[in-house]
């Protein structure tokens, strides 16, 4: 058993991968404000094929008496995330959108620990974490850049119902720490939560393609 708290020991094994996942050409071109709304709008997509498969599944393991304890209805981003589709492509939004193929890898892999509780809390941590602190202040330049307000646009990074997010954080935090599993199954999760980041920055560099083109036109 590690002497550090899991929460520490899974951030600092995942340190370096998070950090790679912030260093991408499209994230920087769009929070300098160089991308089109509808550029904005294909990570926006993204976004919404993984999280409706993430908690789609974070529904199925709510009495899991693992995975239970990292089920937040509060959480749950596909509203948000169509109010925010809505608002940069207008009512005919589901015929604009469609997966990126890393979009499609990270989805299957999401159903593929559908029945494995760490796995999906690797995938959870991995981007509600995220969400919670960096993308807060994604949220802040995007309300700059395009003027998007409460309603739609960067609804996605609101999340009003959390309440107090550094408290938030610490519970979660809390509840790593708590998990029931042993060194064995800590070590897995480190594993798939390292393969979640790398997924997810699979996705975040395809986007890459959506912002050079902007960019070269």
């Amino acid at each position: 058993m590690s002497e550090s708290p899991f929460s520490e020991v899974l951030r600092n094994a995942t340190w370096s991968d998070h950090e790679s996942a912030e260093d991408e050409t499209y994230l920087k071109a769009l929070m300098a404000g160089r991308l089109s709304p509808e550029a904005y709008g294909e990570m926006v997509a993204q976004h919404y094929f993984a999280y409706v498969a993430l908690d789609t599944v974070s529904r199925a393991l709510a009495d899991d008496p693992v995975a239970g304890p990292f089920v937040f209805p509060e959480l749950y981003r596909e509203e948000a995330l169509i109010r925010d589709l809505a608002t940069i492509y207008g009512a005919g939004w589901r015929e604009r959108i469609e997966p990126s193929r890393p979009t499609r890898t990270l989805v299957a892999r999401i159903e593929q620990v559908a029945d494995w509780p760490g796995g999906y809390i690797a995938h959870h941590y991995t981007r509600y974490m995220g969400d919670l602190s960096g993308g807060q202040f994604i949220r802040m330049e995007l309300q700059k850049v395009y003027g998007y307000q409460p309603g739609g646009g960067v609804d996605f990074y609101r999340f009003d119902e959390v309440g107090s997010l550094p408290r938030f954080k610490g519970d979660y935090r809390a509840r790593l720490d708590a998990l029931p599993v042993d060194e064995a199954e800590r070590q897995r999760i480190i594993r798939e939560t390292k393969l979640a980041y790398q997924l997810n920055t699979e996705v975040l560099a395809d986007l890459g393609r959506v912002a050079r083109a902007e960019l070269v036109a």
